[in-house]
């Protein structure tokens, strides 16, 4: 069952529990007015609703606080036990009375039904939001298991990829040192080779070292040409990898100040929605603690603004006064 179906459930159970006191009530009123004006000087019948209103209205306030209890997941103790039954008992008590003064039993079983069927739809009622709270809770629990395991794996995987990044970009810096040092090598054996050559011209006649030096002298100005467009070629390298370096560190500083934006309008339009009407959702009211402490905002102030409790919000503060001071930490000692 998700969250949209246990808040169905207690809308269903709300609905169901007023439906059922309003008509017990009316039916109350209908039934009590008779006997309290039988009961009452001729002068005074006028108030013979009141008995009636006065104690249904007892049974409203114990159902309405016992289902905003039982919401928050606290117990009132045993006088609320105690006003409950008793509200029952005299809401019993005055319906039957007149039937059974009249010493009608079918009149006492008819008229019983209605409060009977109030007092069991409290009790019940309450144990109901009990039970939907602690599945609710339970629910809740799976889910922030299951979202950080997905964060685990999500980390896992981009740990991964980065260290097959890393060694991918060092395995191509391994084969550009080991092409850099073949060709230095093919230099070195071709430059022994010419000298050799020079070796053996030099015993031969003036004309033929002649040609060779000509020969060699165009080859060293080949070479020194190769040399200066290896040169040049590096050296445009090099331009263009620092360009994309900081062409991606300005592309980061504008990121990093786009999500600090970002964050300050969430956080203003967290703020400036002013007190909850009702108790906002656990991640809603946990950005809005968030933003109220980042504003220096008071814990009551905090707490209006989210509908939850302020021993809730303190706890929240803590938090993150502790986180806060906890990057502190590592950044001095980075």
């Amino acid at each position: 069952m998700n969250s949209v179906q246990i808040r169905s459930a207690e809308r269903a159970l709300s609905a169901g529990t007023w439906l059922i006191v309003g008509g017990a009530m009316l039916f109350s009123i209908l039934t009590v007015t008779p006997l309290m004006a039988a009961h009452t000087a001729e002068q005074w019948r006028w108030t013979a609703p009141i008995l009636p209103l006065v104690v249904d209205a007892a049974v409203v306030i114990v159902v309405r606080l016992d289902s905003v209890l039982a919401r928050l997941g606290g117990h009132g103790g045993r006088w609320p036990v105690v006003l409950r039954w008793m509200t029952g008992s005299m809401t019993l008590a005055l319906n039957v009375a007149d039937s059974a003064l009249k010493k009608d039993l079918v009149g006492v079983a008819v008229h019983a039904v209605a409060p009977l069927l109030l007092i069991v739809t409290a009790e019940t009622g309450l144990a109901y939001r009990r039970a939907i709270n602690t599945a609710q809770a339970a629910h809740e629990a799976r889910q922030k298991a299951e979202q950080r395991e997905w964060e685990e794996a999500a980390t896992a995987r981009r740990e991964a990829a980065e260290r097959h990044e890393r060694e991918a970009r060092e395995h191509a810096a391994a084969e550009a040192r080991e092409q850099r040092e073949h060709e230095a090598r093919l230099l070195r054996e071709q430059a022994a080779r010419e000298e050799a050559a020079r070796r053996e011209e030099g015993e031969r006649t003036e004309a033929r070292e002649c040609a060779e030096r000509e020969a060699r002298e165009r080859r060293e100005r080949e070479r020194e040409q190769q040399q200066v467009e290896r040169e040049r070629l590096e050296q445009v390298a090099a331009q263009r990898r620092t360009a994309e370096r900081l062409e991606r560190e300005e592309r980061a500083r504008r990121e990093e100040a786009q999500r600090q934006e970002r964050a300050t309008r969430e956080r203003a339009a967290l703020l400036a929605a002013g007190p909850a009407t009702e108790k906002q959702p656990e991640e809603l009211a946990r950005a809005t603690a968030r933003a109220a402490f980042e504003a220096e905002l008071s814990v009551r102030a905090a707490a209006e603004l989210t509908g939850w409790s302020v021993g809730w919000i303190s706890s929240r503060y803590q938090e993150l006064r502790d986180d806060s001071a906890t990057r502190a930490l590592e950044g001095a000692h980075q």
